[in-house]
């Protein structure tokens, strides 16, 4: 049985973690399933969603798995997670991650690899991986590091301080709140918009961004210059800028109370 449920609606990808019995803990087999997973996806789908079953999005690392391993077996294991999650934050689609219950360990590693996360209220996270006598090897370093800074991430695996989905929003690491239950629904609402872009577009904004931004100042400006002509270029994008100026394309929803109409 798969430890990762493929689905794919209207060009949308989801794929849940599916092992609820073991708060959707990140065994080998599951993260062969979701490399597979992610693979599908980017040849079928125009955005994709990340999900858990049951009551926790992913307790991370089964460490059940790991008690017995030499260290080229760990370095083998962290450089599998970072090639299956390089595939989701390096890929061609957009990966929006719906998240509730438990997202601890890798399973903040794995959201991280994502590009929008959208979380419930009840949604709780953690590193305790100091507390276990180990580290993280997700990616967690490089990327949860990027949203909410060393400080904040030293903090968190130094005293195994959990971190409510309210905090996680104030420190960048999540995107938008929901109700309790409410982030698969909010998560796929987001994919089917960004679904709408053009592939390139999309593909610029999730490969080009961070890179511009750990890059020095003179090479980002480069970079930028570089991608906005290549996509301004398309004939994709001629019939789009044609449809706004020709007034049918969709409007900005501007927020309600700005005083301001489209």
């Amino acid at each position: 049985m798969a430890l990762v449920n493929y689905e794919i609606d209207d060009g949308i990808a989801v794929l849940t973690l599916s092992r609820p019995e073991k708060r959707n803990a990140m065994s080998d087999a599951m993260l062969a399933d979701l490399g597979a997973a992610v693979d599908r996806a980017a040849g079928e789908a125009r955005a994709a969603v990340i999900a858990g079953s049951g009551k926790h999005f992913c307790a991370g690392l089964d460490l059940s798995e790991q008690v017995e391993k030499s260290v080229m077996e760990g370095i083998a294991g962290s450089r599998g997670w970072h090639a299956v999650f390089t595939r989701i934050q390096r890929g061609a689609i957009p990966y929006f991650i719906a998240l509730h219950g438990a997202v601890v360990g890798g399973g903040l590693e794995l959201a991280a690899a994502g590009h929008v996360r959208v979380a419930d209220a009840n949604t709780y996270f953690a590193l305790p991986e100091g507390q276990r006598g180990i580290f993280v090897g997700g990616g967690g370093s490089v990327n949860v590091a990027r949203l909410m800074g060393v400080a904040r991430m030293t903090d968190m695996m130094l005293t195994g301080r959990v971190f409510t989905a309210d905090e996680a929003e104030r420190y960048g690491i999540v995107n938008y709140l929901t109700e309790p239950g409410g982030a698969l629904a909010r998560a796929k609402e987001l994919a089917k918009l960004a679904a709408k872009n053009a592939p390139l577009s999309n593909y610029a904004i999730v490969n080009a961004l961070q890179r511009i931004h750990d890059s020095g100042y003179d090479e980002g400006l480069f970079f930028e210059s570089m991608i906005a002509s290549l996509t301004q270029a398309t004939p994709e994008a001629h019939e789009r800028l044609r449809a706004f100026l020709d007034k049918k394309a969709e409007r900005l929803a501007i927020p309600t109370g700005t005083g301001v109409s489209s």
